[in-house]
């Protein structure tokens, strides 16, 4: 086996790994659940807290 085929077949096994270790990690959130269940708590308390104001306003917008 020559050199050359020797560093190609190094560096196509290193891709091979890395690739398998990309696949293993899975689907990551961008963000916490934390994060992500407080946005849901602010924006249903709001939309709620819109809603209960304006039936309390009996129309007189």
């Amino acid at each position: 086996m020559t050199t050359s085929r020797r560093v190609a077949d190094r560096k196509v096994a290193r891709f091979e790994r890395n690739i398998s270790k990309k696949e293993k990690k899975g689907f990551a959130y961008p963000v916490g659940p934390i994060v992500l269940g407080f946005f849901i708590f602010v924006v249903v308390g709001s939309s709620l807290f819109q809603i209960i104001r304006t039936a309390t306003s009996r129309g007189t917008a």
